[in-house]
């Protein structure tokens, strides 16, 4: 199926069978903050966060901090918050990694769409109605914060620009690629696609993301751009020369084992 590119509308309908729950029903909404060592800027985003999605959203959400083996204060941090506000929750991992974060906290997850993204909120959180929309609704599978897409408005340094075209550009050559950023923190999936295609993501750090994403893209769903607002954090610790490192050690990984892949296409499929 086409990748879907824009901010079209999108119905305010949920998938068959389903209706938008109030924020008396089940969580509807569950966003992951992943955070390793965080002390700093995990209460100005959980709080930032949660005072926007009570605004903004008609229906029940969650915010879970999960914490990756945290060394500093980030614990007690998490902690603080979850007993001052009903909706956090804390899902502590004793091993590193926002893939394995990831994986961990939404194959635990009852809500109906799962989302992340990254505690800096380099994201404008203004595109978090448009991102959650096109997964509830049925209108896609997967919905992607996108830096590279038209309409994208971005602040941030020559070398992490270069890099970050540079890598989307060998994923569109080597994998086929048909998304323009696999790497914005700023993601949502619906639960029945996540169960289908995290048994099959096998990274646990930062090329997670990707994986995920050709995986669906192999698999025929429809995955939908968000054009974002992104300020680059200039106090991000992430090694970004490692990273991309690793990422590619993960592109040749795919590319060897392109020919699988259909797996979470019959587990879609109903009986």
């Amino acid at each position: 199926m086409p990748i879907v590119v824009g901010m079209t509308a999108i119905a305010d309908e949920p998938r068959a069978g389903g209706r938008l729950d109030d924020r008396r029903g089940t969580v509807v909404l569950d966003v992951v903050v992943p955070v390793y060592n965080e002390e700093d800027d995990l209460e100005r985003c959980v709080r930032t966060l949660r005072a926007y999605l009570a605004v903004s959203v008609p229906y029940r959400f969650r915010i879970t901090i999960a914490d990756n083996a945290s060394t500093d204060a980030t614990p007690g941090v998490a902690r603080a918050l979850a007993a001052e506000f009903a909706e956090v929750e804390v899902f502590r991992l004793e091993e590193k990694g926002r893939g394995r974060a990831l994986k961990a906290v939404w194959s635990a997850s009852d809500a109906t769409v799962l989302a992340y993204l990254d505690v800096d909120l380099s994201t404008d959180l203004a595109a978090l109605g448009v991102l959650v929309a096109p997964p509830l609704s049925g209108h896609s599978d997967v919905a992607i914060g996108s830096r590279l897409a038209r309409g994208a408005r971005v602040v941030r340094g020559v070398k992490r620009e270069v890099i970050s075209r540079c890598y989307n550009r060998i994923l569109r050559t080597v994998l086929r690629a048909r998304f323009s950023d696999a790497q914005c923190g700023f993601k949502a999936v619906h639960r029945d696609t996540a169960r289908a295609l995290l048994p099959l993501v096998e990274d646990t750090g930062w090329f997670f993301d990707t994986e995920l994403l050709i995986l669906a893209q192999r698999n025929g769903m429809r995955i939908y751009e968000v054009p974002v607002d992104w300020i680059d954090d200039l106090d991000s610790t992430v090694d970004i020369v490692a990273t991309a490192i690793a990422d590619l050690r993960g592109v040749a990984r795919m590319w060897r084992t392109r020919s699988r892949a259909t797996a979470a296409a019959r587990a879609l499929t109903p009986a």
